[in-house]
């Protein structure tokens, strides 16, 4: 008999690893009822965030969902037209701009320019003097395996170590919080897979990052938390687990026999269906009064236990379930696009 606990995991090219943690109870970001509109269109509507100091929080939703107008918005870029934020503990992010790393949706670095000189530049933008930007960009250069490359113009880089260095630059200041969107827009497979790796250590040294993207996969391997947006407003935000568990677990079920007093213990939707060779297959969702009576009765009842999985949701079934089927399929649109 096999027996098998475990959730369905949208699948990826990077390693599979487990979410991160938060490693506080306190709010690196707290908005209230944030809406923003432009020519009377309302592109965000009444959005509530709650991060915590050294998450890695989650914004998923398709393009034109009002991600990035989010991001703007708790960065001070744009104001809101009502509602609250409070990033670090400031009402005015502008104030701690240089405690902040923003990557934004629409890289751009000057082409002439060398790459350790964008990086120390990108930091004095956030008060680091130059020569210290200079020394740190070396060092984030060699450490991400681009030592060979810090003399060379950003023009002479390939599009991925270009992003790299875009990013470094958006660290080398040593933010306290880092806000990235859609980081792995245009990115292949190999570099997206160091991209959640660099977004880990951050996030090991205690760093909040929150991000922004229309691909799953990321935000199932890297994230405790999520706020799932559509359409400007956010049905959901909080916890994966909190999320996963608005889903009932799905039970995956093989027994050598095909009735007895023991199918009662069995929901009605369970449909048995017959395999080749003998035992016969269920697949119900997990009944309310859990694993433990229906195990006890197929085990008391004779029913052959073959093998029992019990799956949680992924994220793809989370993000239908809560923000409907037209955009989840935007979201793979969108995911897509972004692969080709």
């Amino acid at each position: 008999m096999r027996i098998e606990l475990g959730h369905r995991a949208d699948t990826g090219n990077s390693a599979v690893e487990g979410p991160h943690p938060a490693t506080s109870d306190i709010l690196a970001i707290e908005a209230k009822g944030l809406v923003k509109r432009f020519d009377g269109v309302t592109a965000v509507d009444g959005v509530d965030l709650s991060v915590p100091q050294g998450a890695i929080y989650g914004i998923l939703g398709p393009n034109g969902a009002g991600k990035t107008t989010t991001l703007r918005m708790l960065l001070g870029i744009i104001e809101p037209d009502a509602g609250t934020r409070s990033i670090l503990g400031h009402y005015d992010p502008q104030q701690i701009a240089r405690r902040i790393g923003y990557l934004p949706e629409e890289r751009g670095l000057y082409p002439a320019m060398k790459a350790v000189e964008a990086i120390a530049f990108m930091g004095a933008l956030r008060g680091l003097p130059l020569a210290e930007g200079r020394r740190r960009g070396r060092e984030l250069m060699e450490n991400h395996g681009l030592g060979h490359a810090t003399e060379r113009q950003i023009r002479h880089l390939s599009k991925g170590m270009a992003q790299t260095v875009q990013l470094l630059g958006t660290l080398v200041h040593e933010p306290e919080l880092v806000i990235l969107d859609e980081p792995f827009s245009g990115l292949d497979a190999l570099n997206q897979g160091k991209l959640e790796r660099m977004i880990r250590a951050l996030a090991d040294k205690g760093t909040t990052v929150i991000f922004s993207t229309h691909v799953i996969a990321h935000a199932e391997r890297l994230c405790e938390n999520i706020a799932i947006i559509a359409g400007g407003k956010v049905p959901f935000a909080g916890a994966v687990d909190a999320a996963r568990d608005r889903i009932p677990p799905q039970v995956r079920l093989e027994t050598r026999e095909n009735d007895g007093p023991w199918r009662a213990a069995l929901p009605d939707s369970a449909m048995p269906e017959r395999k080749a060779g003998g035992g016969t297959f269920w697949h119900f969702s997990l009944p309310p009064s859990g694993v433990e009576p229906m195990l006890r009765a197929l085990i008391e009842g004779q029913a052959g236990i073959l093998s029992l999985s019990i799956e949680r949701a992924g994220l793809h079934e989370v993000f239908v379930n809560i923000a409907g089927e037209a955009a989840a399929r935007a979201l793979e649109e969108d995911d897509k696009e972004g692969a080709q």
